[in-house]
């Protein structure tokens, strides 16, 4: 096969609506493995929240996670990267979320934390039910987030602000780039921003895994939606936009797919693994 990595967003991407993982799809990421090509997912989650079925699979090897602020070789339990926000920076982004109308929670060491004041007020904030349950799934309540990061003084993985207000969603958008210069901001869903270190990205960790493993990074394909998928849609030798993508990563792209609930992936790989025969 021509290219040697396959780089894959997961929400929005190959998960459905409701984060089910058709066969469809699961079919053609093992095709392509089997054409000699590394399958690697490359998500805003961390490993605990990826779905059941893909972690099963005997092609996952490596996993690019939390936008980049994590890369892991699971065969090998070894970190082979890691970039996170310190815990000084980490409390005055804290400091600032508190005092906007947005639902906050971060990761600490592959696990999501929330405060206990927002936990039952979730709904408002994520609106649709699937990202509703994997959140509940995937966060521990504790009684005040930011005086936990100040009592543990441990950095963070990434943190997350979610609105029901579009608008100021919109605004904070532009407003906290220049509030915190440091950070990377990006977002996922149409109702969050997420915010890393800006040494984690997706690109980047794509990049570091490509020297890794000697790949040239012409190599490689990636597929995502979100603006936090735009790095490594860049950086690929064939970046690839969902149909359902930002507009932002529609224009970034090579290539556009059909959107994740035709299985748009499974599509553009099946096509490429016909031309490849």
């Amino acid at each position: 096969m021509k290219y040697k990595l396959i780089a894959f967003d997961l929400d929005g991407t190959v998960l459905h609506g409701d984060k089910s993982l058709s066969k469809r799809t699961l079919r053609a990421l093992r095709a392509a493995a089997e054409a000699g090509a590394l399958v690697v997912p490359a998500t805003g989650r961390t490993y605990r929240g990826l779905p059941a079925e893909l972690c099963r699979q005997s092609f996952s090897r490596y996993y690019l996670m939390i936008n980049g602020a994590k890369l892991y070789d699971e065969r090998e339990g070894r970190v082979i990267a890691r970039a996170e926000i310190p815990n000084e920076l980490a409390l005055r982004l804290m400091d600032y979320l508190a005092g906007i109308d947005a639902m906050f929670d971060c990761y600490i060491d592959d696990w999501g934390y929330v405060s206990e004041a927002w936990y039952p007020r979730a709904g408002e904030y994520l609106g649709d039910p699937a990202i509703l349950y994997l959140f509940r799934q995937t966060r521990s309540v504790v009684p005040d987030l930011r005086e936990y990061l100040r009592g543990k003084g441990c950095s963070i993985q990434k943190a997350q602000a979610h609105f029901r207000d579009q608008a100021l969603r919109h605004r904070e958008l532009r407003e906290l780039p220049l509030r915190f210069p440091e950070l990377a901001v990006s977002t996922s869903i149409p109702t969050n921003i997420e915010l890393n270190i800006g040494a984690a990205n997706k690109g980047d960790a794509l990049r570091t895994l490509c020297r890794e493993l000697g790949i040239a990074m012409e190599e490689t394909i990636a597929f995502g939606d979100g603006t936090n998928d735009l790095s490594m849609i860049r950086a690929a030798g064939l970046g690839v936009a969902m149909a359902n993508a930002d507009e932002a990563v529609l224009a970034a792209a090579d290539a556009v797919c059909p959107d994740n609930e035709h299985d748009g992936v499974a599509e553009f790989l099946e096509k490429l693994l016909e031309e490849n025969a």
